[in-house]
């Protein structure tokens, strides 16, 4: 029997990715009450659904209208949810580099920060450095097994750890959204530009490496280099407009 949670998942998931995938166009008015007879739910359900995607910017309630389809300029692009389904969509590769351009103002300085933070415990006492240097070093022993679950839940945690090693709090919160986006690259096939390899290890070891030495500008070099060449191999791959 499927639980009221898991029906309004259901519609949430349903509704948030037609919008996403273009299916409901900005200005379509979502009218509850057809949502509630096509699906065979409750208006409870459907309200709760409608409630989480104006959250995240997708929908609006409008007096005397209704509910209305957002453009994607009023999403909000990083937030977790609307990544995955962005991930989902065609708008795959351009959210790839979007958020790969981002990337490269953000995790070079963090990389920086970490390094001048060598020795520095975070509040749990454990050495946060040594968290990224643990994570990427998976990262080759993973790929030397073959292993692509363990190469992506390493390379995750590589991300995470590298952030929060910054002793940003909001570099450290931006963990999230790059979690949500390496995730997403599981859905593609494209061996080039998903397909975990040596060379991508060795690059986050030499991020790791120049982390825990202390060499901040060796730091924001390496990370600079990771992200741009797969910054570059998103663009190569994008298919042609």
């Amino acid at each position: 029997m499927t639980t009221a949670r898991g029906l309004h998942a259901q519609v949430l998931e349903t509704l948030g990715q037609q919008i996403v995938d273009g299916l409901l166009r900005p200005g379509t008015v979502v009218r509850p009450e057809a949502v509630v007879e096509e699906y065979g739910v409750s208006r409870s359900v459907v309200r709760e659904a409608l409630r989480v995607l104006q959250s995240l910017g997708l929908v609006e309630p409008r007096q005397r209208v209704g509910t209305l389809v957002r453009p994607a300029s009023s999403w909000e692009l990083l937030a977790p949810t609307v990544i995955r389904w962005r991930g989902a969509s065609p708008a795959y590769f351009a959210q790839q580099r979007e958020l790969l351009e981002l990337r490269l103002g953000v995790e070079p300085v963090a990389a920086a920060l970490a390094a001048t933070n060598v020795g520095t415990d975070a509040t749990d006492g454990t050495d946060r450095t040594a968290a990224v240097l643990a994570a990427a070093t998976d990262m080759a022993a993973a790929c030397d097994r073959d292993d692509s679950r363990a190469y992506l839940e390493a390379d995750v945690r590589f991300h995470r750890a590298l952030l929060a090693a910054s002793g940003n709090a909001v570099f450290a919160h931006f963990a999230g959204t790059v979690e949500a986006l390496l995730r997403t690259r599981t859905s593609e096939s494209r061996d080039t530009i998903t397909r975990w390899t040596h060379d991508a290890a060795a690059r986050h070891v030499a991020v790791a490496r120049a982390v825990v030495d202390g060499d901040a500008d060796a730091a924001s070099s390496a990370a600079t280099a990771l992200l741009r060449v797969t910054r570059d191999e998103f663009i190569a791959e994008a298919p042609a407009p």
